[in-house]
């Protein structure tokens, strides 16, 4: 991906790397927007700090990138890498050396100026040992960071990484002088941080200094509900605008063919995962989890849960990546499959395990269905329901866990596993020398190839087991037009949004 973006033009348009592109729900925008509207918006996912480089999830995501933080480069709502406070970059011949122009004119929140010092430290944040960063492991490749002048920043290689502008767009440009990152902010966004009221909301108001083009809005309230039907009760009565991502399709009828309303569906990265922790007995053996995953009906839980939204998926990889292909027939659903292998694993009569569970809708419903399906080949399920700050120390920091189940939301993620570091401890040589060589390719193609490779040797290891993906669903009033519709990697843009 990133070899078409090399040397792109310093001359590129302020309009296409600043807010506001991509694709936009509410495509009629309102007769007459209100420029000083404040957009309400209703979600589940509330930050655990405003760190993102210390455990902050996909709260501070939706909240925070493009509209309080920018990198050097965005994913827009289509999916596509785009120049952000990068005017442009070249790529050396060797495909070792990365240097970035930077966009002059950027000021942080606090009023410093953006310098390439500000880079430095931010791609030294993601990288260093204490990080806690997802993408801490897609950016190993990075050897130094140079600073030789103001405006420009040298990155410089221990191996190719066909990846790294893509990488680029997670790393959040931050002031190198801020400090309490996990409850305030310096970033170079259309929006500052206006307060966070934790278990209520969090606002964001417009940034007079932005160098890019101004918000469409006066700024934003995030509102945080821990069950769906309280976040659809606030639509209904007006409470908030959007609701970022449906959980609850019994819901949808309220919205569907009322004017008031505008449904949205969109294409979503988000996999509901059963993550074994693969380190430990019995799900340390392949054919005890490929036993777990045909014993469990995928499509019957999908259905019970999203009626007949969202899809199936055999794999981490969903079928808006490059690499993508329909394995649901590696592990299908099997009852009496399932049973024949968990007796050739040495479990006939099966056995007991504990699934940690976060408390916030489906997983807890998802759970319960997962208990009824493994029973019937003699596996007994004690669900364990955790706080999301649970789940972090607990499964994802700690690694204290049999199972777990989890929403992962980042497209092209399959790489993870190809990491034995990573929480749920997968382990195969020969998928983690593919996943290193894709990286280190010299083609689109070349990685493409691989990555299908080690992406059939996960399924039919059964690393996880892959429940489904995610409808994107956007439910929000008919006031509002321009909101973000995809939400690749659980991110938000609020600043094209338009409320008439």
């Amino acid at each position: 991906m990133t070899s078409k973006f090399a040397g792109v033009a310093a001359a590129l348009a302020l309009a296409l790397a600043a807010c506001g592109s991509g694709n936009a729900g509410g495509s009629g925008a309102p007769a007459t927007p209100d420029a000083g509207a404040v957009i309400e918006i209703g979600s589940l996912y509330e930050p655990q700090n405003l760190d993102n480089t210390a455990g902050g999830g996909q709260g501070v995501t939706e909240a925070f990138n493009g509209n309080v933080y920018e990198g050097l480069f965005k994913l827009t709502d289509d999916g596509k890498v785009e120049p952000l406070l990068a005017e442009g970059h070249e790529v050396s011949p060797d495909g070792l050396t990365y240097t970035f122009k930077l966009r002059k004119g950027v000021k942080f929140h606090s009023g410093k100026a953006l310098t390439s010092a500000d880079v430095k430290s931010s791609i030294e944040r993601v990288i260093a040992d204490g990080s806690q960063s997802a993408r801490k492991s897609s950016l190993e490749a990075v050897k130094s960071v140079e600073t030789p002048d103001d405006g420009t920043v040298v990155v410089k290689l221990k191996s190719r990484s066909i990846s790294l502008v893509y990488n680029l767009s997670y790393v959040w440009i931050v002031n190198a002088a801020a400090k309490d990152l996990a409850t305030g902010e310096d970033g170079t966004g259309p929006y500052r941080l206006g307060s966070w009221k934790r278990g209520s909301t969090l606002s964001l108001e417009r940034f007079p200094g932005y160098w890019g083009t101004p918000p469409a809005n006066n700024g934003a309230v995030f509102h945080y509900f821990t069950d769906a039907a309280a976040l659809n009760n606030a639509l209904l009565t007006n409470a908030v605008d959007v609701v970022t991502s449906e959980q609850s399709p019994d819901a949808l009828a309220q919205f569907t063919g009322n004017p008031d309303y505008k449904v949205s569906e969109g294409h979503s990265t988000t996999k509901l995962l059963l993550a074994f922790n693969d380190r430990k007995a019995p799900f340390d053996k392949p054919l005890v989890r490929k036993a777990v995953s045909s014993a469990i009906d995928d499509a019957k839980l999908l259905e019970s849960i999203w009626a007949g939204h969202g899809s199936v998926i055999g794999s981490m990889v969903p079928p808006t990546d490059p690499w993508y292909e329909d394995l649901t027939k590696v592990n299908p659903y099997d009852v009496e499959l399932a049973k024949r292998q968990l007796a050739e694993a040495g479990y006939p009569k099966g056995f007991r395990f504990t699934l940690d569970t976060p408390n916030y809708d489906p997983h807890p419903t998802a759970a319960t269905f997962i208990k009824s399906e493994l029973a019937k080949v003699g596996i007994t399920v004690d669900v364990h329901v955790i706080t999301a700050d649970q789940w972090y120390s607990k499964v994802y920091k700690d690694r204290d866990f049999a199972a777990t189940l989890q929403e992962h939301v980042n497209d092209r993620d399959v790489v993870w596993y190809g990491d034995p570091d990573f929480y749920w401890g997968y382990d195969n040589k020969q998928v983690t020398e593919w996943v290193g060589q894709a990286e280190q390719a010299g083609t689109e193609q070349e990685q493409t190839d691989l990555l299908k490779k080690a992406n059939r040797q996960i399924a039919e290891d059964a690393a996880s087991d892959w429940i489904y993906l995610y409808p994107q669903i956007v439910v929000a009033s008919s006031k509002l037009s321009g909101y973000p519709v995809n939400g690749l990697n659980s991110q938000f843009y609020v600043y094209g949004i338009k409320k008439g």
